[in-house]
């Protein structure tokens, strides 16, 4: 019997979960893990200490794309693996992810399948990434295979990259209006406060509201603004909670425009990944429950959980996530059509395709608003401020004259 570190998700919940396990050879163990309720990403022979999770940093996910769409050239191009990793290595420009391909063409060279080492990198993979090679591996077909991933992640980097670069300028906006106003308040009201202060007299309501302001600014400030980050920690842990973490993805969903956006978004990712394991001959329950892991809402990842469940007892895949109540119509109909027609990987890829542009609109036409509506914001503050001095000013003008 041999010992083996596994990962497997829980279909129910789509948890990973990490242990390990015997048998006589990893067929054995992904069996008695089906039988578990598990569905394995990978069972690798080792001790019972298992290494750290790997982390995928911003560089590395770019990055990761270009690194396997030239490793599918090579491979359609007959040069054999080992080869093509060592040319491939040289063209990699981020650090950790040439150190993780180095060591993977070490690993494929003493024999270890591509899967097998890219799952046990240090460099973390995603689970897409190791079923896709897997696959290409049983199947023969490794370089088209590889290709289809690297087109898959590349269209989800293009997506997220686009959404935060429309974010960026309201961003900055936005950063620019707080400092605006923080100025005006902790360097331009204390100058009249003085002149006031001398002058005596009832303030306006409104200039005094200003002034008060700026006066709490600068005694407390410090204390609010450490209060606020608290809360604000406080607040990222709490949702680490799973239970917390629920409720308010599911919040989030029924937030008008914002949930639609988010669902639509989430979507695509979704249907992206499971058409390109679907194209890449991983089995519909694996593979879905592997699409299950690129959805950042929980409360849609706990449904098509459920729904993985369902595929074991030979439910169909549009009917159970169309109950769940929580994917466009859109979507629905697109997987009805590719069940009916045997092509549901093409038609996942083509809503994939429909909804990123129905996201890059709707984030567009959310920019549209939100710039004009901060600049707006950003001058009645600035105008409030300046209009309750002059008013203190006038009012002090006019005493002067009486």
């Amino acid at each position: 019997m041999t010992l083996f570190r596994y990962r497997a998700v829980v279909p129910a919940t789509g948890e990973i979960r990490s242990g390990t396990a015997e048998g006589r050879d990893r067929d054995a163990v992904v069996e008695a893990l089906r039988l578990a309720g598990l569905v394995t990403i990978e069972a690798l022979p080792g001790s019972a200490a298992a290494p750290a999770a790997p982390r995928r940093t911003a560089a590395s996910r770019k990055a990761l794309p270009d690194m396997i769409g030239q490793l599918a050239v090579l491979l359609d191009a007959g040069l054999p693996l080992d080869r093509a990793l060592a040319v491939t290595v040289d063209h990699v420009r981020d650090p950790a992810l040439a150190a993780a391909l180095r060591a993977l063409r070490e690993q494929v060279k003493g024999g270890l399948p591509l899967s097998r080492a890219m799952a046990a990198s240090a460099v973390a993979f995603p689970a897409m990434a190791v079923a896709l090679t897997e696959a290409g591996e049983s199947s023969g077909h490794l370089g088209p295979c590889l290709a289809r991933l690297a087109t898959a992640l590349e269209r989800q980097e293009a997506l997220r990259q686009t959404v935060r670069s429309a974010l960026f300028y309201p961003a900055m906006l936005l950063a620019v209006a707080v400092g605006v106003i923080l100025i005006m308040l902790l360097v331009v009201v204390p100058q009249f406060e003085t002149v006031f202060a001398d002058l005596g007299g009832a303030l306006p309501p409104m200039t005094a509201l200003v002034v008060g302001l700026s006066r709490f600014l600068r005694d407390d400030g410090l204390i609010a603004g450490a209060a606020a980050a608290i809360l604000v920690v406080l607040a990222a842990f709490w949702l680490r909670r799973p239970a917390l973490r629920l409720a308010f993805d599911r919040w989030v969903l029924t937030v008008p425009k914002l949930g639609r956006l988010v669902t639509e978004a989430e979507t695509a990712r979704f249907a992206r990944t499971l058409g390109a394991l679907v194209d890449g001959g991983v089995a519909l329950p694996a593979a879905l429950a592997i699409a299950a892991r690129t959805l950042t809402n929980s409360h849609m990842a706990t449904a098509v959980g459920r729904v993985v469940a369902g595929l074991h007892e030979g439910a169909g895949l549009a009917g159970p996530l169309a109950a769940t109540g929580l994917f466009p119509p859109l979507a629905l109909g697109f997987l009805r059509t590719g069940e009916e027609t045997a092509q549901l990987g093409l038609m996942l890829g083509r809503l994939a395709d429909v909804l990123d542009r129905e996201v890059r609109t709707a984030t567009e036409r959310l920019i549209a608003l939100l710039t004009p509506l901060l600049t707006v914001v950003l001058g009645v503050v600035v105008a409030g401020v300046i209009a309750a001095i002059m008013s203190a000013i006038l009012g002090i003008n006019d005493l002067a004259l009486q």
